[in-house]
């Protein structure tokens, strides 16, 4: 748990329990919150019941074909989860019922603890933190959303999808970043397998997570947003270890001096210096981001892209200029973008159209490609850079202003050219991504990057967006390498 020095094998186990219940007993949820979270659990399939005491709100929990019960000790089964959403006053008396009852974990909804700064709420969250302490109980929380399983149907939101299984955890600190990495995600492709909002931290805390997911079977790669940590010896040896043995993306919050003082107020952490945490991430060995938008973007690449055996980009654009700034994005992110070896510049005199176009590297193939789409034009291109010997990886522009009405308007096209993409990523063994800029015609590239998403391929809103992950993707894979 959060004071001990090493990873806990019972934690772990207990945990699984708790991100995989049989049984969920939601406590406390009213009628003014719309029973939000009986609502969120009716993807649950197990085994659901409701603690409430208040006759007029029974009524409503009935209708939704949920059994109640007046107190947690009264609930017939063996329960291995529990949501806690009464007010903080009365949140020692369900911890103590969560103790006697002897459930497998506890998320405490309720807030008004130690990121308020009174001493009577800095004393509450003390209580109830020496209460479950003093039993071993798993307390998620206070201050937090708890948990979300996709494939059981486990969730904090009721927008989250469920009934599938997913491949990416996110640990966070905050509840919204949380359900937003999972929303947000799940629109650019990435399935969470599981995810936990924990607050305040105050038993569990971020090293207790990062050690369950990093031997989670599920998990292929976990996403962290934290905003500090209570152990931080402790919280580096939890990532180094992961990361050695799966991709780990970690979001920082208040890393400014103001965003420092707002994460006190928000979960009751205190932040670390900049230059100290950006030296303990880069000895840990994880892919750093510093926004929603740039660790969905290093998880999409990490997940879909595949494992590069170097730096070397081979860039694919649509039109002169766009060749020119392509070529600046991945160069910027410390990626190379070399030559091509004299053998494929053999190959591609052969056919490629050099009226407004050009094929040194990157290839400006938009004449070549053609306006009306010609895949095999296309598709030659992927064999000479997939034999090519200077490049590690590729990436593709997929759609410009002069070609986006003629997709809409022919979904024929569209089709052809997403299955010429997803087939060359499908058969190459060089990592590919691709580009489809938001533009005037938005309905047709959201549609593309809708498409080729669901191929399993990588792809993003613009050049500089594809840069940074790709670049981030490499470095770790490098650094587990012992490249760097």
């Amino acid at each position: 748990m959060a004071s001990s020095d090493v990873s806990d094998p019972s934690v772990v186990a207990r945990l699984d329990s708790a991100f995989n219940p049989r049984t969920i007993a939601v406590v406390g949820d009213k009628r003014a919150m719309g029973y939000m979270w009986l609502r969120c659990m009716s993807t649950f399939g197990g085994k659901l019941y409701s603690v409430q005491v208040d006759p007029n709100e029974i009524s409503g929990i009935e209708e939704l074909g949920v059994p109640n019960y007046k107190s947690l000790l009264e609930v017939p089964d063996e329960i291995d989860y529990v949501v806690c959403a009464v007010p903080r006053q009365v949140s020692p008396r369900i911890i103590a019922d969560c103790i006697e009852k002897k459930v497998g974990a506890v998320a405490l909804f309720t807030s008004g603890f130690a990121e308020t700064e009174t001493p009577e709420c800095i004393a509450a969250q003390e209580q109830i933190t020496q209460m479950a302490r003093d039993a071993g109980l798993l307390l998620i929380g206070p201050n937090c959303m708890g948990i979300y399983n996709r494939r059981l149907g486990v969730r904090h939101s009721g927008d989250q999808e469920a009934g599938d299984a997913g491949n990416v955890a996110f640990i966070s600190q905050s509840g919204t970043h949380c359900i937003n990495f999972s929303l947000f995600g799940a629109v650019h492709g990435i399935k969470c397998s599981k995810t936990v909002s924990y607050g305040n931290a105050v038993v569990l805390d971020a090293p207790d997570y990062i050690e369950y997911f990093a031997q989670d079977p599920e998990t292929e790669v976990i996403a962290l947003y934290i905003e500090g940590v209570k152990d931080g010896p402790r919280f580096l040896r939890s990532l180094k270890a992961a990361a050695s043995r799966k991709p780990v993306v970690v979001w920082k919050g208040g890393v400014t001096t103001a965003g420092s003082r707002a994460v006190y107020s928000h979960t009751a952490s205190l932040a670390a210096e900049p230059a100290v945490w950006e030296g303990a991430m880069q000895q840990a060995g994880v892919v750093q981001t510093q926004s929603l938008d740039e660790t969905v973007d290093a998880v999409k690449a990490l997940v879909y892209a595949g494992r590069p055996a170097g730096t070397r980009m081979g860039l694919i654009a649509m039109t002169g200029g766009q060749s020119v700034v392509i070529t600046d994005a991945f160069e910027r992110e410390g990626l190379e973008v070399p030559l091509l070896t004299a053998k494929s510049y053999e190959k591609l005199a052969a056919f490629f159209n050099i009226i407004g176009g050009s094929y040194r590297n990157p290839l400006d193939a938009g004449g070549t490609i053609g306006m009306g789409f010609v895949p095999a034009n296309l598709e030659k291109l992927f064999e000479i850079l997939e034999e090519d010997e200077n490049v590690d990886a590729v990436a593709m522009e997929v759609g410009a202003s002069f070609i986006a009405r003629r997709l809409r308007d022919n979904p024929a096209m569209l089709q052809q050219m997403v299955d010429t993409l997803a087939g060359h990523k499908s058969r190459s063994a060089k990592p590919f991504i691709a580009i489809a800029h938001p533009g005037h015609v938005e309905d047709v590239m959201s549609e593309m990057r809708r498409k080729l998403l669901e191929r399993g391929v990588a792809t993003f809103t613009s050049f500089q967006a594809a840069a940074k992950a790709m670049a981030r993707a490499i470095r770790y894979w490098r650094f587990r390498d012992g490249g760097e």
